[in-house]
């Protein structure tokens, strides 16, 4: 009886515990199943955001504004020494010179690939497409329709001398890559920038819209040349941050590499005050006019929101990716508010002014 009786518990406690541990899995199971799909959509969603952040990364738009201010600061200041503005010449100069920019783009992913600096770069065009020869054929085609388009407003201007300079502009670009040259392996990408936008390519674009082969080089265009260089090396600078890993593994000496996130942070904030100083030290010197001086001067809270920006996030490297678009920002203001107060002191110097608010010695 006994013995019946510890059997009958004995098989009635393990049957209950039976049942517990089967209802208890199979409610395991479906939260696992549940957690299971919630995190494919994640991953599914996720996917999503990333390839089309990657696209937006690949085609670069922010970027073309290297293009766009050069153009635009070049312009002004031939309106402020003539009074003149071509419309057609300058929207060809704009489509001419995305072209260009884009050809230098997707070189630069050919090439990186090559060396394999682009290994891990998700948004490399290379990588994306998956074609390296369709890249570079792509590149090299960009490259003869933005010279022919320049060629074509410089017939249209009656003067080929401003071709000269975009042809520098563009070797810049092409030794800066290119093999065998690649000097951006050397750490002298930011000069090579800085000639090609700068008083290349802005006193070039001054020229083709002068109007006249007559039209003299000016310190006003000189001084806002070397402005617009400036500002377009502190872009290429900054772009370095996140791929110093990169750089090293391939023996690519750019100047983060040689000298760290941190230095590199304090070179930002030197060169971004320099800008400034640069501003004023010009106007003092009455090479650019007083309005050109206090509109670039409210471009400041930009300026120290770059700095500030990479002082916090140079060790971020997820973050610091960003560094450059603040840049590019910069770039983007400082420059149009320099067109702008071109612009605007021509505009005023046609008024007639009363002779007892003339400042004259």
């Amino acid at each position: 009886m006994a013995a019946a009786t510890f059997c009958t518990m004995s098989r009635g406690y393990g049957v209950n515990k039976l049942n517990d541990y089967l209802l208890n899995r199979r409610n395991i199971n479906r939260q696992c199943r549940a957690e299971h799909t919630e995190s494919s959509i994640d991953e599914e969603k996720q996917e999503r955001i990333s390839t089309a952040t990657l696209i937006w990364r690949a085609i670069k738009l922010p970027i073309y504004t290297v293009a766009l201010v050069p153009i635009t600061v070049g312009s002004a200041a031939a309106y402020f020494q003539t009074g003149q503005f071509f419309g057609k010449r300058y929207l060809m100069l704009v489509v001419s010179s995305v072209f260009i920019i884009s050809w230098l783009n997707l070189s630069n992913d050919v090439y990186d690939f090559d060396t394999g600096a682009d290994k891990n770069k998700k948004e490399s065009v290379v990588n994306l497409v998956g074609s390296r020869t369709g890249t570079h054929v792509f590149a090299w085609l960009l490259l003869a329709l933005g010279l022919a388009g320049l060629i074509w407003v410089s017939l249209e201007a009656g003067s080929l001398r401003p071709m000269s300079l975009l042809a520098y502009a563009i070797i810049c670009g092409y030794i800066y890559q290119c093999p065998p040259f690649r000097l951006s392996y050397l750490g002298l990408g930011e000069p090579l920038c800085f000639a090609a936008f700068g008083p290349f390519a802005t006193t070039a674009f001054y020229w083709l819209q002068g109007g006249t082969r007559e039209l003299s080089l000016s310190s006003t265009i000189l001084s806002s040349s070397i402005l617009v260089g400036f500002t377009t090396s502190l872009i290429l600078f900054c772009s370095h941050f996140h791929q110093i890993d990169d750089d090293k593994a391939v023996g690519k000496r750019s100047p983060l590499v040689r000298i760290g996130t941190e230095r590199g942070a304090e070179v930002v904030k030197v060169a971004v005050g320099l800008l400034y100083s640069l501003l004023f030290i010009l106007g003092l010197g009455q090479t650019l006019p007083f309005s050109a001086v206090v509109l670039g001067a409210l471009t400041l809270p930009m300026g120290k929101l770059v700095v500030s920006f990479v002082q916090e996030n140079h060790r971020e490297k997820r973050k610091i990716f960003m560094a450059k678009y603040y840049c590019v920002r910069l770039h983007t203001v400082f420059g149009g508010a320099l067109a702008a107060g071109l612009v605007a002191a021509r505009f005023f110097a046609r008024k007639q002014l009363p002779h007892a608010i003339i400042l004259s010695p």
